[in-house]
């Protein structure tokens, strides 16, 4: 006996008409019959009682029936075990936020699929709000998000501090100073954007009022895009995290000091709920991947001049 007699076999004993169970197999009946037929021929029994409308099964034919299932099902699991042998596979559902996210997943991302090269990985990039949500409704398996986050709700890992900065237009008399850091003083009266959510704006707010200074807040903007093409057209200097540290002939960044602040990302999870191997390695590979990047000895890509705040650098 063959699998593929036998899976002919439990459709044909599912309908009980011929017809019927060839449509369900996408072929034609006389080749199905045939293949019934000699089925019986080789067992030496007759599986079925053929009548002019149905078929009827006999106690051999009801008895192959059970033990058919069962080695149809082993078979399966056998299959199923011995790809599983070869590597995780199964797709990721990552929910992310703008900024510093996309580019610390793409480094996951790039290092678990050269070890499981089977998985495939689904983005969705959103606000803070929108992709926590979509962790909450189960349209993501797990989320990046910018901390604070609702440790209620959801377990997570740190996985990355870095500076807010000012993104400034290359031909800004500010962009023109020497050195790479900014005091947070000379950016008062300059015309500024801010981020939009609700908390960073009274969070930069209250920075300033630590120095005796109001900002001029001209607009606010939603993620790094409108950063860039507000700075590089000079329409105002820009706070936001160093985001990224791709060079931009148009741009200069300047980490934001006295008193310089950091923020915080996040790997997270609901916390209630039931993580499946796949999730639970993608984990520990990125728990992993910042292990050995506190060593030195991180497998990916990372730029020389890259700057990560102290440790005692106040969040925002």
């Amino acid at each position: 006996m063959d699998l593929r007699a036998l899976r002919y076999f439990v459709v044909v004993a599912e309908e009980l008409n011929i017809t019927r169970a060839a449509e369900r197999l996408n072929m034609s009946q006389p080749p199905l019959s045939s293949q019934i037929k000699a089925l019986e021929d080789e067992l030496g029994v007759q599986l079925f009682i053929r009548g002019k409308r149905h078929l009827t099964i006999t106690d051999a034919g009801a008895h192959l029936l059970r033990r058919a299932r069962q080695m149809l099902e082993l078979s399966d699991q056998t299959r199923q075990e011995l790809q599983s042998m070869d590597g995780l596979s199964g797709s990721l559902n990552i929910s992310l936020v703008e900024g510093r996210a996309p580019y610390l997943l793409a480094r996951w991302i790039a290092g678990f699929r050269s070890e499981f090269p089977q998985v495939t990985v689904h983005l969705w990039n959103g606000s803070g709000d929108e992709v926590t949500e979509r962790l909450r409704r189960g349209a993501a398996d797990l989320a990046l998000v910018a901390a604070p986050y609702n440790t209620e709700l959801l377990d997570g890992i740190s996985v990355e501090r870095e500076p807010w900065v000012a993104i400034l237009s290359a031909q800004n008399p500010l962009a023109q100073e020497e050195g790479d850091f900014l005091p947070l003083r000379k950016l008062a009266g300059q015309p500024l954007f801010i981020p939009n959510r609700h908390s960073r704006k009274d969070a930069i707010l209250r920075w300033f009022e630590e120095i005796g200074e109001e900002p001029q807040i001209v607009g606010d903007l939603s993620n790094y895009i409108d950063a860039v093409a507000l700075a590089e057209q000079d329409a105002g200097i820009c706070i936001y995290p160093m985001t990224t540290y791709t060079e931009n002939r148009m741009l200069v960044k300047k980490v934001i000091t006295e008193s310089e602040r950091q923020i915080e990302y996040a790997l997270v999870w609901n916390r209630n709920e039931h993580l499946t191997e796949l999730v639970r390695e993608f984990i520990i590979f990125v728990q992993d991947c910042m292990e050995e990047e506190r060593r030195g000895t991180q497998p990916y890509h990372m730029p020389a001049r890259e700057y990560v705040p102290p440790e005692d650098t106040g969040y925002l």
